[in-house]
C-alpha cells in the first residue's frame, strides 16, 4: 500500500535547527553585550569611588557644620549608594590618626599641635567625573561659607578618564564586528532554509500568486523564530549570569536589572528584525531567479 505524500506547506520547512542557529549567534551577542554592561558599571564604580576633599575654616560650630552637610548631600553631583549621599565627615583628629597609621611617625609631639582641619569627603558622580566640570564643582564649593580649601586628585581624574575612554572604544569596536558577524550568520542561516523552498516558490509564482501573498507565510515564520531565539537567548544569559553570581559572589556589585532588561529586548528585536529582513530577501531573490539558475 503507498503512503501518502505529504503536501508541502508555503513557508513550512523545518524550524528547529535555525532557532537553535539563531539562538546561539544570539547568545554570542548577548554575552558580549554582558561584558558591556559590566565595564559600563566598573567605570561608574570607578569614578565615583574618586574623592574630592572639602577643607573647613577652624572653629565652626556645629550648627554650621550640619549645614553645611545638608548642602552638601543635596548637590546633583554628589554620589548617591542605595538612595544615599555620599558626603562623610573626617575630623582632624581622625585624620591625624590615618596620616600617623601611614606613615608611622606622630607629627603632633615635635609640631606641638595638630595642623589638620575638619574635612567633608565627597564622592562624585560619575557624571560629573571629567576635568572640566570637576573644576567647575571645585570653585562653586570653594565659595561655600565655611569652606577653607577644596582639592583632589587632577592628574588621577584625567588618567582614569583616559584609560577608560579607550577601553570603552575598544570594546564598541569589537561590539560592531560582532553584531555585523551574527547579522551575517543569521541571514545565511535563514536563506539556508529556504533553499530547500525555491522550486514550491516558483511553483506558487507560476499559478498566479502575489509576491506578496509567497513572502508572507516565511516572514511571518522568520518573525516568531527571531522572536524565539531571542526569548531563549535572554533566558540563557539568565542561567549564566545566575551562574557566574553563585560562583563569584563580588560580581553582584555590577548587577544592573535595567540594562540587563533592555539587552534581553534588544536580542529580541534584533532577532525579529534580522529575521524578516533576510527572509524578505531570500525570498525575492528566489522569486527573481530563472529556473536554471533554481537548479
Amino acid at each position: 500500500m503507498n503512503r501518502p505524500t505529504r503536501k508541502k506547506k508555503l513557508g513550512s520547512y523545518p524550524h528547529l535547527m535555525v532557532v537553535f542557529s539563531i539562538t546561539l549567534a544570539l547568545l554570542v551577542i548577548g554575552l558580549f553585550g554582558l561584558l558591556l554592561i559590566h565595564a559600563h558599571k566598573v567605570s561608574t564604580l570607578v569614578k565615583e569611588n574618586l574623592e574630592m576633599q572639602v577643607y573647613l575654616e577652624r572653629g565652626l560650630p556645629e550648627t554650621q557644620l550640619l549645614q553645611l552637610q545638608q548642602d552638601l548631600a543635596r548637590k546633583p553631583y554628589v554620589a548617591r549608594k542605595d538612595g544615599q549621599p555620599q558626603v562623610r565627615f573626617l575630623s582632624k583628629e581622625e585624620g591625624a590618626r590615618q596620616l600617623i597609621d601611614q606613615t608611622g611617625e606622630d607629627f603632633q609631639q615635635f609640631l606641638g599641635d595638630n595642623p589638620l582641619r575638619d574635612a567633608y569627603l565627597l564622592n562624585i558622580n560619575a557624571d560629573y567625573a571629567d576635568a572640566a566640570q570637576l573644576a567647575r564643582i571645585k570653585q562653586e564649593l570653594k565659595q561655600q561659607p565655611g569652606v577653607f580649601e577644596v582639592e583632589y586628585v587632577e592628574s588621577l581624574i584625567t588618567s582614569v578618564n583616559k584609560n577608560l575612554r579607550n577601553v570603552s572604544l575598544v570594546l564598541l569596536g569589537f561590539a560592531a564586528v560582532l553584531t555585523f558577524v551574527v547579522v551575517v550568520l543569521i541571514n545565511n542561516t535563514i536563506k539556508l532554509a529556504l533553499f530547500s523552498q525555491r522550486f514550491l516558490i516558483r511553483s506558487m509564482q507560476l499559478v498566479g500568486a502575489t509576491a506578496g501573498f509567497i513572502q508572507w507565510p516565511f516572514m511571518r515564520r522568520a518573525v516568531w523564530q527571531g522572536l524565539v531565539s531571542g526569548l531563549l537567548a535572554g533566558l540563557l544569559l539568565l542561567a549564566l549570569l545566575q551562574y557566574a553570581y553563585l560562583q563569584l559572589a563580588e560580581l553582584r556589585l555590577l548587577q544592573d536589572v535595567r540594562l540587563f532588561g533592555a539587552l534581553a529586548v534588544v536580542l529580541v528585536l534584533l532577532g525579529m528584525g534580522i529575521g524578516f529582513l533576510s527572509s524578505w530577501r531570500a525570498v525575492r531573490k528566489y522569486l527573481s531567479m530563472s529556473l536554471d539558475d533554481l537548479y
